[in-house]
This record gives structure tokens, sequence and C-alpha cells, in this order.
């Protein structure tokens, strides 16, 4: 019987593996397990005909399908992998850890599947995590290896799978050459459920509340975030600002050598990454860093140049610099990469007032450095506040907001902050419909907000919530918004 509780390589062959989830992830982790000879039992909590369409392949691959039960688990169950949202409350989770049963999340499995590359190395993973600016920060990294001529492949929690790019070119994977390195964005979900990564560079961007409901307390949701520090090789990069970050990587037992690299926004001391007189120097992966520094580009490289974009960048450029890469990819990744939509994304002009769309602002975190980036802001939020907490956001910002529109579920929560801390902004609630609505309460928030604005504002959706009690995700709700602005926008138009 194979040890899945030992770290190091392992051999699946006729070992009984359970896995939780017939979608993306799960169907990738069927497939990697059953190509080296694991017995696998494929569960899912439903049994409709778009479940059944799902595992069919796995079927024909020879797994066994349990659909409509994902909370039994399995006789015989050797290693239990889940998908990144199972909670640790599940049934099946806790069946698990009674039986004395492993149980790994995608990133460690595949973690547990690299292979050497021609020259018997291994791709290193450059590990992103936080509450905020993940994805950012994964694209950037990759856009800067890409300018440095590396075949990086940017994976994990941002929507390519982090156990596809791992098996690229091996027994059970895609077709194609092996990734050099890859930049992998990891939610905390993900790092819950890992145990032996080892980073060759990991940042945690921030922490901020979120997604408490999934994991209990705040204490816990730190814990799996400090995970991307664990055994990291090279440099563990925290954040100047947030004391949290520092903690983390001052409590992680890293390789011996590893060093911790801090970023900034302002003059970065010795083994820092910061910013002096608007450029981005670089006082930790040079010769002689307590005399020089290197320039890795300036703010206006970075789009957009909002504080914690700026910061964005400098997190990337410390992983990229850990692995290796020259100053001047840095640069011209900067120059070359733009955001991703729903990112403080501008909109449109009407009137003088910026209708800026950041609908990625899912937590009162994110919505906070978005709001933070504009003089004077009408808010559109609401949603699923996830456990969240709003009092810091709007006690922070009240001076800043020139009015609120609300909608969503939660969005009472919004609410009584608003009423606590900033009493004197006007507020209009435009209720919490289902999806069917969805469309025309945002059409009614987008002429709140025009009504509510002065020439030289914006009005700014950063809901810090999530979408799903009314759009299929942020991104949804962000077109959804972008489109009530510009037709807005062209009826004032047809009306001049």
């Amino acid at each position: 019987m194979t040890d899945f509780a030992a770290p190091g390589p392992v051999q699946f062959t006729d070992a009984a593996v359970t896995v939780v989830g017939a979608r993306v992830v799960g169907l990738s982790a069927s497939a990697a397990l059953l190509a080296r000879g694991a017995r696998v039992t494929l569960v899912d909590r439903y049994d409709d005909e778009t479940t059944a369409a799902r595992a069919a392949q796995a079927a024909a691959q020879g797994a066994v399908l349990r659909l409509g039960d994902d909370e039994t688990l399995p006789a015989g169950t050797e290693l239990l992998v889940v998908s990144p949202g199972l909670p640790p409350g599940a049934p099946i989770v806790v069946a698990a850890r009674e039986a004395g049963v492993p149980i790994w999340g995608d990133a460690e499995l595949a973690w547990r599947l690299r292979a050497p590359l021609a020259d018997g190395s291994y791709a290193p993973w450059l590990v992103v995590t936080g509450t905020n600016g993940k994805s950012t920060t994964v694209r950037m990294a990759e856009a800067m290896l890409k300018e440095a001529g590396k075949n990086v492949a940017a994976c994990g929690n941002i929507g390519y799978p982090v156990l596809d790019a791992v098996l690229r070119g091996q027994v059970g994977g895609e077709a194609g050459e092996p990734f050099e390195v890859l930049v992998i964005e990891l939610s905390s979900y993900q790092l819950h459920w890992s145990s032996t990564l080892s980073a060759l560079a990991a940042v945690v961007l921030n922490l901020a509340p979120d997604h408490l409901d999934w994991h209990g307390s705040y204490a816990d949701y730190t814990t799996a975030k400090g995970r991307a520090y664990e055994n990291c090789q090279v440099a563990a990069i925290y954040n100047a600002a947030d004391l949290e970050t520092v903690r983390l990587v001052e409590e992680a037992e890293v390789v011996e050598g590893c060093r911790a690299i801090g970023f900034t926004l302002g003059a970065p001391g010795l083994s820092m990454l910061g910013v002096v007189d608007g450029i981005l120097a670089d006082r930790a992966f040079v010769a002689d860093r307590r005399n020089s520094a290197a320039e890795l580009g300036t703010v206006y490289d970075v789009e957009p140049h909002a504080p914690h974009n700026v910061a964005n960048a400098l997190a990337a450029a410390a992983l990229v610099r850990a692995y290796g890469v020259e100053p001047s990819a840095v640069r011209d990744g900067l120059r070359a990469f733009r955001p991703e939509p729903h990112r403080i994304a501008w909109v449109a002009t009407i009137d003088g007032v910026d209708f800026v769309d950041d609908s990625k602002a899912t937590n009162p975190h994110a919505a906070s450095a978005s709001i933070g980036a504009y003089e004077h802001v009408v808010w559109l939020a609401g949603g699923l506040a996830k456990g969240a907490d709003f009092d810091d956001l709007v006690e922070r910002h009240a001076k800043r907001l020139r009015g609120a529109v609300l909608f969503g579920a939660e969005r009472h929560l919004v609410a009584d902050a608003l009423r606590r801390h900033a009493p004197e902004v006007p507020v209009t609630d435009l209720g919490g419909p289902g999806t069917e609505q969805a469309p025309q309460v945002m059409a009614s928030a987008v002429r709140e907000a025009r009504r509510m604005a002065m020439s030289g504002d914006t009005v700014l959706l950063a809901p810090a919530c999530a979408s799903m009690d009314m759009f299929t995700s942020y991104g949804e709700r962000g077109d959804v918004f972008a489109a009530a602005v510009r037709e807005l926008k062209a009826e004032l138009a047809a009306g001049e």
C-alpha cells in the first residue's frame, strides 16, 4: 500500500483514490491518476444530465462513478483528492480524517505529479496568494518571464488548472512542450489542502478578512495563506505595509538560505523592492544591495498606476527576480502587460463623470484599494458578503464618498456600516432581486449614481461582495454595468 502521508514522489499503481467533484479540476485529476494505474472513484453531489455528461469522460477512461452522493467515503479509499471549494467540514472530508485517509487538493496532487524536464531539473513554482491582486500579479509576472524568453504558464486559480500545466507533455496530460516555469495563483482553499509544496519563490500580497464562511475564522484563513511560504527555496516575499504578511514569513519553515524579501511603495531598505522618485528600485537581487539598486522601470510603466497596482508590480518583479530575470525584462513585461477586464477599467465619461468597472473587487479590502485611488466616488456596492465586515472600509473612505447605491442579497450590511460611519452620505437602496431583474437593477444603479455625481467625480462599481446572488460571476456583473453605462451615454447623446 502506498504511503500517501509521506512527502515526495509516490506510486499510484493499483491505489484506491476517491476524487470529489466531476468538474474541470476533478476530471483532470481523475485522468492523471487513471493514466498512472490508480483505481479511481469519482463522486459528485449532483446526478443530473449535465453532471452525468461530464463524468462520462472519466468513466470511459476507467473511473467508477458515484453521482448524487459526495458525502459517504467509498470503502477502501487510500487517498481523497478534493476540489478546491470543498470545505473542511464536508462529511466526506470528516470521514476521511477519522479513517486516517490523507486528503490532497489539486495543487498538492500537481506537486506530487511533477516530472523532470529534459535537463533533469524541475520547472520551478512561483506562487502568488493574498486577499487581493493575485490574478494581476500573476499576469504581470507571466509577461515579464515571456519578455525574458521563457516558456511560462500562468495557472492555478486564474483559470488554467495547475494540474493541467504540470502534466503538459506527460502521460495523461495535454500535448505540448513542458513549461520551464510556472506562475501559480493559489487560493486559500487550495493552500488549505496542500502540505508539501516547495515554491522557488512565494508572495502573500496582503491579508484581510475573506472567505470566513469557509475557513471558520480569520486565524484559519491567514494560516492557510501562510502555507505558501512553507518550504520556500529562494525568496519569501512579503508586503512591508501589511504586518500580517511579515508575521507569516517570520513563522514559516523555509529551506535553508531562503531570504525574506519585502516590497514597499516607499524607498526600499535592504533586501527590498520599492519606489524612489517614481522609479521601481530593486535592493534585493543586486550584488551590492547596501550601496546600489537596480532600476526596473517606472510607475508609469504600470497600467493603471494606482498605488495598489504598483504594489502588485513590485511583487511580480520580486518573484521573477528571484528566478533570475534581468531588469530590462521586468520593465518590458510591465509595458506589455494589459489589465484583465473588470479591474479598475474605465468605461466612459459622461458630463465630466468617469464610470469605472472594478467588479473584481469582491471583498472590502479590494474595494478599499479601489476607492482610495479616487478623490470623490459614488459607490455601487452589495452582493454576497461572505462573512465580511464593512466598518473599516466605510470609516476609512467616508470623506471620499459622494453617495452610495446598494443592491444585492446582503446590501444591508453595507448600509449598516454607512449609517454608523458615514451618516451624511446619501444612500439609495435598490433591493436584492434575483438574476432575472439584475440588468434592470444595474441600469437603475447607473442612472441613480449619475444623478448623485458631480463633474470630476468617479462612479465606481467596486461592490466589496461576491456576485452570485444576482449574476453568474463578477465578470457578468461588470459587463452588465458597462452595458448600462454605454446605453445611458447613447441616450444622452441622442437627446442633445
